[in-house]
């Protein structure tokens, strides 16, 4: 039974080599969702995530013949690292198998911790069937990195110290899960202590192994996993943390990629880290099983499980991040092909501010662009295409549609043969709200715009690039009518980039 392991959760003698991590009050995030939120900040381990709990819990464990033999172990990179570090510590020689998907910060981690890497398949499950050939031809022990009691025991020490910190009401404590290790110990530890609390476990939506087990009744292996939260990218949950968790959980949240970037900012709002995308899976869980409820005034708890981010992946998930968060609508809108549409049709949405904007003439007759707006929310979202398609614009919306926000964003462009007489400028202008409708406004109606791009980056500047259709008569009254906008700008006509790419 789960209660089995309180007492070994309680002789878990891992101190001298794990942090008690704290328990944050997240000011910013409670506002927000209009609860009490505290963040448990497993991301400040020395390893940067909770795995090093369980590993060096099961590492303590072994016996001098075993010490002897080594070890091995399979993982994303968390617990690896874990399993990297407690073996530097106990003199114990460790060879860890890796997907080749790993990311490399996680790779570099467990060399520079001693571990020996191994990189084999494109995912867990891959990378542990290797581990156990290992085994069978080395004799090494097999660390697991979530379905082992020791390991449980070690990760439910999180519960342990979460209870004794907040000692006033509790009620619900988000939980990440890939193969169920914390979530497994920290519900064991919770409903033997305060049964009342609930525990949700979060998964990202194209790695629900344990929604997928619960569904059928038993353990059943995905034949596919999502990587973008791979240290959650697990096809089949551990046998043990299923037993375990299908007695102890109240709940199942699955939650998509653009959800896990908006948590990945909430956590940096209210802490200045930045999590990994499986360490941010509570707090995106939260906000959604709160929304969900309609939960007001409750005390909740959301492990940060982890922050062995890769500097690249920062600019994916700040461009989802918006759209996760409900705060952008990404547009596809047909307007007329003729001089001050652009005008006209921000005019209808200026009070809201222009994310995106991409259009590159095609139709002599109808402009296909697409645009980001900030909104406030689904309603807002809802109310805007009301509005567009109450002034005759057909809307089509891209807001879930991964191909649009994956791909099409990049490639609306091209080249245009009726362009011929085509110039192309690239401006700057101060970034403030309502800056690119004072921008199309000056631009006023003097040529046909036939290119156009803009992204807003948070940046103190804006920056576009724009083409327009300007007859060989009227080039000469050019210069005078751009520096009349105030606006930085040089011509990009005679750019290789655009001469290769988009000259008609």
């Amino acid at each position: 039974m789960p209660d089995s392991y309180v007492k070994r959760i309680l002789n878990a003698n891992i101190y001298d080599l794990v942090n008690e991590t704290p328990l944050d009050f997240a000011p910013q995030l409670s506002g927000r969702v209009d609860n009490r939120v505290w963040l448990k900040r497993e991301d400040l381990q020395p390893v940067f995530s909770f795995k090093l709990r369980g590993a060096y819990n099961r590492m303590l464990k072994l016996s001098e013949a075993e010490r002897a033999k080594g070890v091995v172990a399979a993982s994303a990179g968390n617990h690896a690292q874990g399993v990297a570090l407690a073996a530097r510590t106990l003199g114990v020689k460790a060879t860890i198998v890796m997907p080749r998907t790993t990311p490399q910060i996680k790779i570099a981690a467990v060399k520079a911790l001693g571990g020996k890497v191994v990189l084999c398949g494109d995912s867990f499950d891959t990378a542990a069937e290797h581990a156990d050939k290992l085994v069978t031809e080395l004799g090494l022990v097999y660390i697991h990195p979530f379905d082992d009691p020791e390991v449980i025991a070690g990760q439910g020490t999180v519960a342990l110290e979460l209870l004794r910190q907040l000692s006033g009401p509790l009620d619900v404590i988000f939980v990440g899960v890939g193969g169920g290790g914390l979530c497994a110990g920290i519900a064991a530890y919770v409903k033997f202590v305060r049964p009342a609390v609930k525990i949700i476990a979060v998964e990202p939506d194209d790695a629900a192994c344990l929604r997928a087990a619960l569904d059928k009744g038993r353990r059943v292996k995905l034949k596919q996993v999502g990587l973008f939260a791979d240290g959650a990218a697990v096809a089949q949950i551990g046998r043990e943390t299923f037993r375990v968790l299908r007695q102890t959980i109240d709940g199942v949240e699955t939650v998509s990629t653009d959800e896990i970037c908006a948590a990945i900012k909430d956590i940096f709002e209210d802490t200045r880290s930045i999590a990994e995308p499986a360490g941010a899976l509570a707090v995106a869980g939260m906000k959604k099983y709160v929304d969900k409820h309609r939960l007001q005034g409750h005390h909740l708890v959301a492990v940060v499980s982890g922050a062995n981010m890769n500097f690249d992946r920062l600019r994916y998930i700040s461009e989802r991040t918006e759209i996760g968060e409900k705060r952008e609508v990404i547009l596809a809108v047909t307007i007329p092909e003729r001089p001050g549409s652009f005008k006209r049709f921000c005019q209808l949405i200026h009070r809201r501010m222009i994310t995106e904007f991409n259009y590159r003439m095609g139709d002599p007759e109808r402009a296909h662009i697409f645009v980001g707006v900030q909104v406030d929310s689904d309603q807002d979202r809802e109310d805007l295409i009301a509005t567009l398609r109450g002034h005759d614009y057909p809307v089509a919306d891209m807001t879930d549609n991964e191909i649009a926000k994956l791909h099409i964003r990049y490639m609306v462009g091209g080249r245009v043969s009726g362009a011929s007489d085509e110039l192309v400028y690239r401006f700057e202008f101060p970034e403030r709200p309502g800056a690119l409708f004072n921008f199309l406004n000056r631009l006023g109606g003097n040529w046909n715009i036939s290119m156009f791009h803009y992204r807003n980056h948070g940046a103190a500047f804006g920056r576009v690039l724009a083409g327009f259709e300007v007859p060989a008569g009227e080039r000469k009254d050019v210069p005078g009518f751009l520096e009349g906008l105030g606006y930085e700008y040089s011509n990009e006509s005679d750019n290789p980039a655009y001469q290769f790419f988009l000259r008609g």
